[in-house]
């Protein structure tokens, strides 16, 4: 797990390079097509992808996005209305059983479809309009780790041909973010020792690192047996605050732009009730731990000031989960009565 979330500034450099060409032509074949809305649709870590998608084309394209509730088709038998519907399926294996059924009948139905998986084999890249690929290599640790910030970054790409205001060499800046983050190493190792007997945990994020939380929480979840709600920021004010007494461990992504605001108000009360507060981002007061790391600097007009802070932001929460699988006596690579290919209907 661990060498694998070392290769992601080269994963991000070659998967940029290798897809940037398919999705400019991509742009320009729906140039003049009526897309009206998206609908993304995925499992696991690949649906926790789909989130920040979601947030990341409506944001930046104006286009209303939804993740799909695939049993709606596979179960229930229910075939959506996809006139002018762009549907996106993510699968890091290509082989999920739900996903693949619905962009099937999608496609079958009208809908615009694409495949984004790091499988350029698959039983996925059969069954969709277009396919883009994560250049991740294979990935070997069940924790996906590569393929996740590999599909962020496709969906970054996606965006800029829906008509987000994303230049491609504003991409170009992540290779180096992402190997920024990982300077984290040392201090997130020495961090994982605080938490070798914690067994419950929250995990918030707002916006663009909503996401994160999911992903975060997952990871903790699969490679540490640690109990590990998520929310964002909103919604845990809104009634799960009420979980946190003295001590508890409460993980918080902190983010420019804005997020930071609604996101700094969270710290401070959790400051009032005294508890375990580790925040990934940037330096907020309230924090009890923090892993500063930076989002980049400047980003295009019109595109939210915490852009480029989802890929940089997680590579210290993947980090944090194999070590501290490690501080646990687990093996990360292998949890328990999982495989890496989940098969659902």
């Amino acid at each position: 797990m661990i060498d694998e979330i070392e290769q992601q500034p080269s994963v991000l450099e070659r998967t940029l390079r290798k897809e940037l060409p398919r999705i400019e032509a991509f742009r320009r074949r729906i140039a003049n097509r009526q897309i009206d809305y998206v609908c993304l649709v995925a499992r696991g870590t690949s649906d926790n992808a789909a989130i920040f998608g979601r947030y990341l084309i409506e944001t930046t394209t104006g286009l209303p996005a939804a993740l799909a509730a695939p049993s709606v088709t596979t179960l229930y038998g229910v075939r959506p209305r996809w006139k002018n519907a762009l549907v996106v399926a993510l699968s890091q294996s290509g082989e999920s059983t739900d996903t693949n059924l619905y962009v099937q009948e999608a496609r079958e139905a009208g809908a615009l479809t694409i495949g984004i998986t790091n499988e350029r084999s698959s039983s996925l890249t059969r069954l969709v309009d277009e396919v883009f690929l994560v250049h991740a290599g294979r990935e070997k640790s069940v924790a996906a780790t590569k393929t996740y910030t590999g599909q962020l970054l496709m969906l970054y790409l996606l965006a800029y041909a829906l008509g987000a205001p994303i230049p491609p060499k504003t991409l170009e800046r992540l290779p180096g973010l992402a190997a920024r983050a990982l300077r984290s190493k040392k201090q997130v190792a020495v961090l994982s020792e605080r938490y070798r007997f914690m067994n419950h945990a929250v995990v918030v994020g707002r916006g663009l690192n909503y996401a994160n939380a999911f992903e975060l929480s997952l990871k903790m979840m699969e490679t540490c047996y640690v109990i590990a709600e998520r929310f964002s920021g909103a919604d845990f004010l809104h009634g799960p605050i009420a979980l946190v007494e003295r001590a508890f461990p409460v993980f918080v992504f902190a983010s420019p732009g804005p997020t930071r605001d609604t996101t700094s108000d969270t710290l401070r009360r959790l400051g009032e009730l005294e508890a375990e507060t580790i925040v990934i981002g940037e330096k907020c007061a309230g924090a009890t731990r923090s892993v500063l790391v930076s989002g980049g600097a400047s980003v295009p007009s019109g595109c939210p000031a915490d852009l480029l802070t989802p890929i940089p932001y997680v590579i210290p929460a993947q980090l944090f989960c194999a070590f501290l699988a490690e501080q646990k006596g687990l093996d990360p690579d292998h949890p328990r009565t999982l495989t890496k290919v989940t098969r659902t209907v």
